[in-house]
């Protein structure tokens, strides 16, 4: 057996290795949409986005700390400021002002086109060029998620999906530099490092929110509290990163694509949310841009 062959048993189990952890970080992240709506049961918005980004970030030092991780390299901030402003600031923020009118079923298939968004971002980076394949399975996936949430708005665009776009966009960002940053340094790393450097911003943030809205406190409230801090903030990211270093950004994002479907599923069950019946039509053909997407060669 020659070195080349012998190489290639190993690349196999990392790739799938790579993307078992992408997909359970989509299946982390799917249920933040509904774990938000918990936390607006006992919260203002403002006041759930700073708390969720101080509480992220007092376990992240923790991590930090105990394992004596270094302070990363002048090169690698810029990275993870635009992480910090988009997965920790920006895209919790604007989502949970959506929520606020917003269903979680609807916002979930009009974030479906972060995948899109993420993919270009990161070509436009790393000067990557995914193969024409890709791309159409890509959009054509994209495409299906946005069609179905204009259906159910009944093709009027909404102030909260407006919120929704910006959202994609600044998270787009944060997952293309979060992407590019595992493959330097581990990836519950570079999630941490942003979640601290959000520290200041979030705390001030849940300072003046939480003596300007109201605060009901319930276990359900709680809940979700935990949840998207613990999971969402953190603990999500931690797989989703590695994940994409090993198999890439653009094929790891478009694992994604199923997690407003996952969603849909979470609001049913657990929130009562009704769904339409386009669903189920929309659902297979995001599975099948999944497989045309992750099968496509970069």
């Amino acid at each position: 057996m020659t070195v080349q062959d012998s190489a290639t048993p190993q690349r196999t189990v990392a790739v799938n290795s790579g993307t078992l952890l992408a997909a359970l970080g989509v299946l982390a992240f799917s249920f933040s949409f509904p774990a938000t709506a918990w936390a607006l049961t006992g919260f203002g918005a403002w006041a759930a986005t700073g708390l969720r980004g101080v509480l992220a970030a007092l376990l992240a030092g923790a991590c930090l700390a105990a394992y004596r991780v270094p302070v990363p390299e002048r090169r690698h901030w810029p990275g993870l400021l635009t992480i910090a402003g988009g997965c920790v600031i920006g895209f919790p923020l604007l989502t949970t002002l959506a929520l606020r009118t917003s269903s979680t079923a609807h916002s979930a298939v009009v974030i479906g086109a972060l995948p899109l968004a993420t993919a270009a971002i990161s070509a436009a980076l790393t000067g990557a060029r995914p193969s024409r394949l890709f791309w159409c399975g890509a959009v054509t996936g994209a495409g299906a998620v946005i069609g179905f949430a204009l259906q159910q708005s009944h093709g009027e665009p909404t102030v909260a999906d407006l919120y929704l776009l910006g959202a994609l966009l600044v998270c787009a960002a944060g997952y293309a530099e979060g992407g590019r940053l595992s493959r330097h340094m581990p990836g519950w790393q570079v999630i941490a490092w942003a979640a601290v450097a959000a520290l200041p911003v979030s705390a001030l943030t849940a300072a003046l929110a939480l003596t300007s809205e109201p605060v009901h406190i319930t276990a359900r409230a709680v809940a979700g509290m935990a949840y998207i801090a613990a999971i969402s903030q953190f603990g999500g990211f931690v797989v989703w990163y590695r994940g994409m270093a090993a198999i890439g950004v653009a094929k790891a994002s478009q694992l994604q694509l199923a997690q407003p479907l996952i969603t849909l599923l979470w609001s049913v069950l657990l929130i009562g949310e009704h769904v339409s019946a386009i669903a189920p039509i929309t659902a297979a053909i995001v599975v099948a841009c999944i497989a045309v997407t992750h099968r496509a060669r970069s």
